[in-house]
């Protein structure tokens, strides 16, 4: 696949914040009384990931700010949250997340049912 240099631009910042995220979370992946690596549940990480975006529909609802970052809308954190957790796992997975999202926004860019006769058309996707 020929990337541009947009593509490229957005993988980098994907896997900085990818090897970021996964940096500071490196203490999840081990035992804090033994010190010794544990391979964590990946169902439960991907609810944690849930809840995230849960809070940040709650926030969103209630029209909170965030009550750690307090100069900032808790939906907008809470989104971070959820970036940041779905980033760490994918490193720590070894999944190739940076180039599979700009391939799959390239596949999405182009798809016949986004398109807007598609839309519009009867049973057509709405949102």
């Amino acid at each position: 696949m020929k990337l541009t240099k947009q593509e490229r631009t957005a993988i980098a910042g994907i896997n900085a914040m990818a090897s970021l995220a996964h940096s500071t979370a490196k203490k999840w992946y081990r035992n804090p009384k033994t010190g010794r690596k544990v391979k964590r549940n990946f169902g439960e990480v991907i609810a944690l990931m849930h809840s995230e975006l849960s809070e940040a529909l709650e926030a969103h609802r209630k029209n909170l700010m965030d009550d750690k970052l307090t100069h900032r809308p808790g939906v907008e954190v809470e989104l971070a949250d959820a970036l940041i957790r779905i980033l760490d796992t994918c490193k720590a997975n070894g999944f190739d997340i940076a180039t599979a999202a700009v391939e799959k926004n390239r596949f999405n860019r182009v798809r016949k049912d986004h398109q807007r006769k598609s839309r519009l058309a009867k049973n057509g996707k709405r949102f």
